[in-house]
């Protein structure tokens, strides 16, 4: 392995607002609103604040715990602290694996985006009739060639900034996009709010329904809560890697899921009261966005051609960073395994996964159109990594890393890890320890079992 000299974030401001970064993604604006009207509006908002705060912090805690301790990539992080274990040394092999599939499909989502953000900026929406607005999107993802195109695009822009480093590419990027975004999905919120009709959207998230909740509700609000911190992924590992010890993990892991969850929760105030303003059904599923939301954007369109035109540009560009920030998470699991364990410089790694996540990605688009007859069990491409990842690889991972943290690395090495320089936090690892070795694993196995039995 190559010794090579290891970046650490600037500022805890760095370390949350990069970590937000990876959190914040599609999974807030594109995957949260429509779980939400599936599951119980406010109902499930209330068990997913639950899940986050109770379980999926805890995880949060162990993967950057594993990450900082380790000072390596979420490849190698689990073996260098359990040397002459060859089992945690084959479960680092996952951890490269799932940020690569995710980043394949995933950032055929980003060219979707991106494509939209066209539409918008051309005044698409406004100058076409709403029923023939909604049926924009199964034409274009069938097409053979402009959904690929905006997939490398969008691929290709998250590779170039992943290869500026981990300083002047990431962090810089974090750093300046992330407040933006929290601007634009308020601005968004408001404007939403103020829609005519919008107020059964908001009573639909601020009056919790709890006899729509099922057995799998609050498995579905877990799942989501992974999904949105990035656990499971590798990314939280690679990036507290980059974690200097004189920052308050505790701090920064509280920061970045509390920022996660008021994200979450404002996309929701963007997109629900315009869904019930505009008659759509909540739970109208994974096309809410891409289907749905442009549809409001035409029917304002009919009296508001211009302002339409700029929210709709607002919104698409909130969506395009939020995927960006989440994307460039995942190709860097990759790029610091190529660079840490064989020495390939870093330009040349962020090819070698544009390369692979690309071919992926094309042929994860092409499932929409010309692949559409394709299918493994029963699945295109694109829903069987989609399936694998969420309900599978994403679990196994977090539960290794949890077991992995609190039964495998001693007690007294994760209290020195999460007090060094900040004594007072060890009147709270008591707390932290039970809900990392107890708490989450029993949680995270349960989350596993429910998404094959019920």
């Amino acid at each position: 392995m190559s010794a090579v000299k290891r970046e650490t974030f600037g500022s805890r401001s760095a370390v949350i607002l990069t970590m937000a970064g990876s959190a914040i993604g599609l999974g807030n604006i594109w995957r949260f609103p429509y779980m939400v009207g599936e599951h119980g509006g406010g109902a499930f908002i209330v068990l997913y604040i639950i899940a986050t705060l109770l379980i999926s912090l805890p995880v949060f805690v162990a993967e950057a715990t594993l990450g900082r301790r380790s000072r390596t990539s979420a490849y190698g992080a689990m073996a260098r602290l359990a040397p002459g274990k060859p089992f945690w040394k084959s479960a680092g092999i996952l951890a490269v694996i799932i940020p690569t599939v995710i980043a394949s499909y995933y950032s055929v989502i980003g060219g979707w985006s991106l494509e939209y953000l066209f539409q918008s900026a051309t005044a698409a929406f406004v100058r076409n009739d709403p029923e023939r607005v909604s049926a924009l999107f199964g034409s274009f993802i069938s097409s053979p060639f402009r959904p690929v195109a905006m997939h490398l695009l969008f691929l290709a822009a998250c590779a170039y900034i992943v290869g500026r480093g981990v300083k002047s590419g990431i962090e810089r990027f974090s750093k300046i996009t992330i407040p933006i975004l929290f601007v634009l999905i308020v601005a968004i919120a408001v404007y939403s709010i103020s829609l005519p009709g919008a107020r059964a959207g908001v009573a639909y998230l601020v009056r919790p329904d709890f006899s729509q909740l099922t057995a799998r509700s609050f498995a579905f609000a877990m799942g989501q809560s992974f999904y949105s911190l990035s656990l499971g992924m590798g990314a939280i590992i690679t990036y507290g890697s980059y974690v200097s010890r004189e920052e308050n993990l505790l701090v920064s892991s509280a920061g970045t899921a509390v920022s996660d969850l008021l994200f979450a929760i404002l996309a929701g105030f963007a997109i629900m009261p315009a869904v019930f303003a505009a008659g759509i059904e909540p739970g109208a599923g994974p096309g809410l966005v891409f289907q749905s939301i442009p549809y409001v954007f035409s029917v304002m369109g009919e009296h508001l051609p211009v302002i339409s035109t700029i929210v709709s540009v607002v919104f698409f560009v909130a969506i395009i960073v939020a995927a960006m920030t989440s994307l460039i998470s995942l190709l860097e699991v990759g790029v610091s395994y190529l660079v840490e364990r064989h020495g390939v410089r870093r330009p040349r790694a962020c090819m070698l996964l544009f390369l692979v996540c690309g071919g992926v990605g094309v042929l994860c688009s092409l499932s929409f159109g010309p692949l559409a007859g394709m299918k493994i069990a029963g699945l295109s491409l694109f829903d069987l990594l989609d399936w694998l990842s969420s309900n599978i690889l994403l679990p196994v991972l977090a539960f290794l890393v949890v077991i992995f943290v609190g039964r495998v690395l001693k007690r007294e090495d994760l209290c020195e890890e999460l007090s060094y320089a900040h004594p007072g936090n060890a009147r709270l690892f008591g707390v932290v320890y039970f809900l990392i070795k107890w708490v989450a694993p029993i949680a995270v196995a349960l989350l596993f079992v429910t998404n094959f039995i019920l």
